[in-house]
């Protein structure tokens, strides 16, 4: 992940995570529905790590929302 995209990687990964909370979901939940490790989860949602669209797509679908609302970043 290159530097100048890690504030957008923060921000994708606090609204993953306000959207599983919403769904009452936990990480361990929602990383089985997507079945990937909760560790990499957990990456996704602390901007510790990149993740491909392919993911946050089966994020959203898990989530039931549209790609468009976990890209609706607010600072």
């Amino acid at each position: 992940m290159q530097d100048i995209n890690k504030t957008l990687y923060r921000y994708l990964g606090l609204n993953i995570a306000y959207y599983r909370k919403v769904k009452n979901m936990s990480q361990s939940q929602l990383d089985e529905i997507i079945n990937i490790s909760r560790t990499h989860m957990s990456r996704i949602e602390t901007a510790e790590c990149a993740v491909s669209l392919d993911v946050v797509f089966d994020i959203c679908r898990a989530l039931e929302i549209e790609p468009k609302q976990i890209f609706d970043f607010r600072s």
